[in-house]
């Protein structure tokens, strides 16, 4: 996971760190006010092969993530057993013939 996240933030720092001052900016709309900055990060993110593998083989968790988030707006800290399960299923997909510049 950990190589996933550094080529997250070599690549997309800009909009990560965007994304993570809106949605601390606006804890009650940050899903509605932040949404162009989110997708900008998962469309800077969705070319690289190595993120591309990671939510192909963990996209369950990730998903049951976003849908906590959704449900969940006015208090997303209550989705930090979700991002666990996701960074643990992340840590266990095999990254060996994925290319890594």
């Amino acid at each position: 996971m950990q190589a996933a996240m550094d080529i997250t933030a070599k690549y997309c720092h800009k909009e990560m760190e965007e994304y993570g001052s809106c949605v601390a900016s606006n804890p009650s709309t940050w899903q509605q006010t932040c949404h162009e900055l989110k997708m900008k990060v998962a469309q800077c993110t969705s070319s690289h092969p190595v993120i591309q593998k990671i939510r192909e083989d963990c996209s369950k968790e990730f998903v049951e993530f976003e849908r906590c988030l959704r449900e969940n707006q006015d208090k997303p800290a209550s989705c930090s057993p979700h991002v666990a399960r996701f960074l643990g299923c992340a840590e266990t997909v095999d990254l060996s013939g994925v290319a890594q510049p």
